[in-house]
């Protein structure tokens, strides 16, 4: 038992001390969890609303994709038929998810140029 009344003032003291550090990190923890929490529904709104898709080739813009064309801002531009961007996103995800299921690297992608008549085309490559 502590009999001298400073040394049990030094020790309440310090005992405010701690109670006030345990606070402040439970404070920031929590500040913590509210940014992370914002973040993720940020992203998942962002995925919610936007039905875009992300150039495989610049992999920065989103492309544009109309009745009868695909572009982007990269100059990726190809001439399709019916196209929208559920099929294209689905296309792309399919192929890029088989390849993955057999190799682990990942895909490039590069427009073909058209000969004469024939249209430019979305080529998909491994560099392994």
């Amino acid at each position: 038992m502590l009999e001298d009344p400073d040394e049990l003032a030094v020790l309440e003291e310090i005992q405010q001390e701690l109670i006030l550090q345990e606070q402040s990190v439970i404070e920031e923890y929590e500040r913590s969890l509210q940014f992370d929490e914002e973040c993720l529904n940020a992203m998942l709104d962002g995925l919610d609303v936007s039905d875009k898709v992300i150039c495989p080739v610049c992999r920065k813009n989103n492309l544009t994709v109309r009745n009868h064309l695909v572009f982007c801002q990269c100059g990726l531009y190809i001439s399709t038929q019916g196209m929208t961007e559920g099929k294209l996103r689905s296309l792309l995800e399919n192929t890029v998810t088989e390849h993955s299921d057999r190799c682990f690297h990942n895909p490039e992608f590069t427009v073909t140029s058209g000969m004469e008549e024939e249209a430019a085309s979305l080529l998909m490559s491994c560099p392994v």
